[in-house]
């Protein structure tokens, strides 16, 4: 009966090591085995842009408007032609280090793939709200580290029919049931989103962001 005691308490406490280790290993490097399908997914979708962006162009009744009226016109067309789990835009953040495509929606599946455009805002140059939620330690994390995005750091967005760079403005925590924040303020402006904090959905971080 000792002896059985001592080799559960041995199991037990392996056990115990073997989940601390898995969680500095996620709140250090990510998840490596979600981390592997999001980058699969990635070049994946980074092909599917590519490609949608070279076949994408200005409707041609258009062209004769002012520049800003082709842009949103086009902004648009785009967002009515792209499909649930589509890449959508790329977007770049020099200070996380993040170059990845952004795909449309924010369903589990899509998240699974990369950050996701919330399918009730809209896309840049429309003049509204662009609301885009990304994950922290999971599936590439690529907000994982949104919480130290400081005002006036650089977000850029590439679509097929322009690029767009805006400056962090702002940052604050709400509660994840608060859906006020998904409403369009009709200017044009861009939130990340992330769970807040880490390992848990209780609330979300916010991050807004202004064009430059």
């Amino acid at each position: 009966m000792r002896r059985t005691l001592r080799i559960a308490g041995t199991l037990t406490a392996l056990a115990g090591a073997a989940l601390i280790a898995w969680a500095v290993l996620v709140w250090q490097w990510q998840d490596p085995f979600t981390g592997a399908y999001n980058r699969w997914e990635q070049r994946q979708l980074a092909q599917s842009f590519d490609q949608r962006s070279a076949e994408a162009h200005i409707p041609a009744a258009a062209a004769s408007a002012p520049s800003g009226s082709r842009v949103a016109l086009a902004a648009r067309r785009w967002r009515a032609a792209t499909g649930v789990g589509d890449p959508v835009a790329r977007i770049r953040i020099p200070r996380l280090g993040l170059n990845a495509v952004v795909v449309n929606g924010t369903d589990d599946d899509s998240l699974k793939r990369g950050p996701g455009r919330y399918l009730g805002s809209h896309l840049p140059g429309e003049h509204e709200l662009v609301y885009i939620a990304g994950h922290r330690t999971t599936y590439g994390a690529p907000f994982s580290r949104i919480d130290s995005l400081r005002k006036g750091d650089r977000i850029v967005l590439e679509l097929p029919y322009a690029t767009f760079t805006y400056r962090v403005s702002a940052s604050r925590v709400v509660a994840a049931s608060d859906v006020s924040v998904l409403r369009s303020r009709h200017r044009d402006e861009l939130v990340l989103q992330a769970c807040h904090p880490r390992f848990f959905a209780t609330h979300r971080w916010l991050t807004y962001a202004v064009p430059a």
